[in-house]
């Protein structure tokens, strides 16, 4: 886990505060959900993977309980309890710390931060197509530059898998192995499982497709997947979304693998990830997880969400040469000539203040000109300097720190001034 130094925190921020905007701009409103959570909730569908490297304890009421390491379980538990009865589709946005016991290294952290982007109440293709383009419009807003969606269909997989009749606790464990890209490891568990030699030789082929010419591979996979039903219906919904997104004018690049599966066990549908070529870690991902309300005890509710990793996406932005530039606003130094000043110093400040220019009162009890210095190499804009004798005029010494130019000026202009 990391401190952040006030620039850190402030990219940090800044991105967070686009999240919100892409979220308002889309109508997704916030929730915030606990840090901590029960232990099952947690556990119920993250993967194997991902439980050994939660954060748990018992609380002082003897309760297993945990770090949160992602948002959805939480999300998903608000839809099926608080918001059950809520009208749909419901669009729901959150933003926050998580925590997963990772070996620490460029990009991944014990601590991390993510922004996420939810739909719930809506099955249909233009649900996975609009958390797509709201991914696009983010990344842009942000300024990413050169980025690629991988995108899959876990239903594709799960339907032949599930017409071989193999278990689901072996199905997750050979999706596992998809998503770190041990394609031969995942073949072998599926021989185990006593899988026919045909199903065997056509993942085989399936782990070899991949491309951007989007419809034509899917033709491919069609091709493969006909004596499946349940893949052939999941391959017409990727058909269906694929040709939603270009009739909706998709212009940033897609790659379409047939044989990628994520980590996490709700997924039910489209699956999907974002990466740049300067780093090999996924800057985001999701996809559609239809039976999580239910496993929650809600009623039946269709789902599709993204989760942009915050940390990653700002040293992709560092990589390009293109970290967000958080806006220079105006900074005010008062600095009263002696102590009798400072009550009149406060009294400016004050004035400022309620004007919204952010300003600071010397506070060290330094000379005019030890704290102009200082003033200067913090990156202040102005100094406001309070002398007794204009003071008692109404007026005060306005010094342009950039330009090393001041001037004495009435009181009352001040906020004019810094507003023109």
């Amino acid at each position: 886990m990391r401190d952040l130094l006030p620039e850190e925190a402030e990219a940090l921020r800044f991105t967070e505060q686009t999240a919100r905007e892409i979220a308002r701009l889309y109508g997704y409103r916030e929730v915030v959900t606990p840090i901590v959570e029960n232990y099952e909730l947690l556990a119920a569908k993250i993967g194997e993977e991902n439980r050994k490297r939660m954060y748990v304890f018992e609380d002082l009421g003897g309760r297993k309980v945990a770090l949160r390491p992602e948002f959805t379980a939480s999300v998903a538990r608000l839809v099926a309890t608080k918001m059950q009865s809520t009208p749909k589709p419901l669009r729901l946005f959150s933003v926050g710390s998580l925590y997963r016991y990772d070996e620490p290294q460029f990009g991944r952290h014990r601590e991390f931060w993510q922004a996420n982007y939810e739909i719930f109440g809506s099955k249909r293709p233009e649900a996975d197509v609009e958390i797509l383009f709201l991914t696009n419009d983010f990344l842009g807003k942000i300024g990413l530059k050169n980025y690629t969606f991988k995108i899959g269909h876990v239903g594709i997989l799960r339907g032949i898998l599930d017409r071989e009749k193999i278990a689901e606790e072996k199905q997750n464990s050979i999706m596992q192995l998809l998503d770190k890209k041990h394609w031969e490891d995942a073949t072998r568990l599926v021989k185990e499982a006593s899988a026919s030699q045909e199903c065997v030789e056509d993942l085989q082929s399936l782990f070899e497709i991949r491309g951007k010419n989007l419809e034509n591979l899917v033709v491919e996979i069609g091709e493969i997947v006909k004596p499946y039903p349940e893949a052939f219906e999941a391959l017409e919904n990727l058909r269906a979304i694929i040709d939603l997104l270009l009739k909706g004018g998709a212009d940033f690049e897609i790659v379409l693998e047939a044989g990628f599966a994520r980590g996490l066990e709700y997924y039910t549908g489209l699956i999907f990830e974002v990466y740049v070529r300067e780093m090999a870690q996924a800057l985001g991902g999701g996809g559609r997880y239809d039976r999580l309300i239910e496993l929650f005890g809600g009623g039946k509710t269709p789902a599709v969400g993204i989760a942009h990793g915050l940390d990653r996406l700002l040293l992709a932005l560092q990589k390009q040469g293109n970290l967000p530039k958080v806006p220079v606003t105006k900074r005010v130094l008062v600095i009263p000539v002696r102590d009798e000043m400072l009550g009149e110093a406060f009294k400016v400040s004050s004035i400022l203040r309620s004007a919204g220019i952010c300003t600071e009162v010397e506070v060290a009890g330094r000379s005019v000109s030890r704290a102009l210095s200082d003033a200067d190499r913090k990156g202040f804009t102005y100094a406001v300097i309070i002398g007794s004798k204009e003071i008692a005029e109404g007026k005060v010494v306005l010094r342009d720190m950039e330009r090393r130019i001041q001037e004495v000026i009435d009181v009352d202009e001040l906020p004019a001034r810094f507003k023109a």
